[in-house]
This record gives structure tokens, C-alpha cells and sequence, in this order.
């Protein structure tokens, strides 16, 4: 056991741990990201009416779970067909390395061939992560810009009646 602990200690298993980390970061990034995208939505399409009901909405959301928010986003986002299959491909995945990873792979971190496997593996699930968070803040921003200038056009044409 001793000798165990000394290999978990080494610079290697820390940047294992390292990446590890960095995956569940991204991961929550994206959870984030698809709450924000998930109230856009739902403001756009005028289903919170009160600043306490986006709120009371803002704190559910939150406590939601990736596997949640990934079904309920698509009934109100057009993802393309691709962009669907890699929201579920990335929240099987973070399930396994949320709750198995090193339970699953205990054998290869004593290993130095195994740990850089294990570190390939979460640099890829860390990127493909990114990737979609990024894509979905764009699209956040993108609906952000539109209800944005819907009030200002909403503004303009009561402006004009009155």
C-alpha cells in the first residue's frame, strides 16, 4: 500500500489528477451553459413572466442533472442532428468519469503507460467538452442579441403608437 500511495504522489499521477479535474471542470461548464440556453429559451418564448419566477426557474435548473437538462434542451433548442448525438455522447461520458472512472481503471494509474492512456482520454473528453460549451455559449449570445433587439423593436413600435 505504501509503495501505492508513493506512485499517486508522483508528478505523472498529478497530471492525471490534473486532467481529471480538468474534465469535470468542462463538464460543469457545459451544464452551466445549457441552463443559460435553457432559460433564453424559455424567455424568448415568454414561459417566465416574473424576474422571481426566472429566478425560482434559474435555481431549479441548476440543481438538474447534465442527463436533465441535455432531454429538456431539446424540445426547445433546433439542434442539428450531430450536435444531439455529441450532447448525449458527452453526457455518457462524463457520467463514466464522474462516477466510475477511477474505480473502473484503479489498475492503470499504477502504471505510467496506463496513466498516459488515461490522461489521452480525458484531454479528448476535456476537449470535445470545450468544444460544445463553446458552441452553445455562441448560440446563447447569438438569442441573447435577438430578445435584445426584440425589446428594442417592441420599444420603437410602442414609441410610435402612443
Amino acid at each position: 500500500m505504501m509503495k501505492q500511495t508513493r506512485l499517486l504522489d508522483s508528478e505523472h499521477s498529478k497530471e492525471l489528477f490534473a486532467y481529471f479535474g480538468l474534465a469535470v471542470y468542462y463538464s460543469q461548464a457545459l451544464e452551466q451553459q445549457l441552463v443559460n440556453l435553457l432559460m433564453l429559451m424559455k424567455i424568448s418564448q415568454g414561459k417566465v413572466p416574473t424576474e422571481e419566477d426566472l429566478a425560482d426557474l434559474y435555481h431549479q435548473k441548476l440543481s438538474n442533472s447534465l442527463g436533465q437538462l441535455v432531454n429538456e434542451i431539446q424540445h426547445h433548442f433546433p439542434f442539428s442532428e450531430e450536435e444531439t448525438i455529441l450532447l448525449k455522447e458527452v453526457w455518457k461520458q462524463r457520467n463514466y468519469i464522474v462516477h466510475d472512472y477511477f474505480k473502473e481503471r484503479i489498475q492503470e494509474t499504477f502504471s505510467p503507460a496506463g496513466r498516459s492512456r488515461m490522461i489521452r482520454e480525458l484531454t479528448s473528453f476535456k476537449q470535445q467538452a470545450q468544444d460544445l460549451e463553446r458552441k452553445l455559449q455562441k448560440y446563447t449570445n447569438d438569442l441573447y442579441g435577438k430578445l435584445g433587439l426584440d425589446l428594442e423593436t417592441e420599444k420603437a413600435g410602442t414609441h410610435t403608437n402612443v
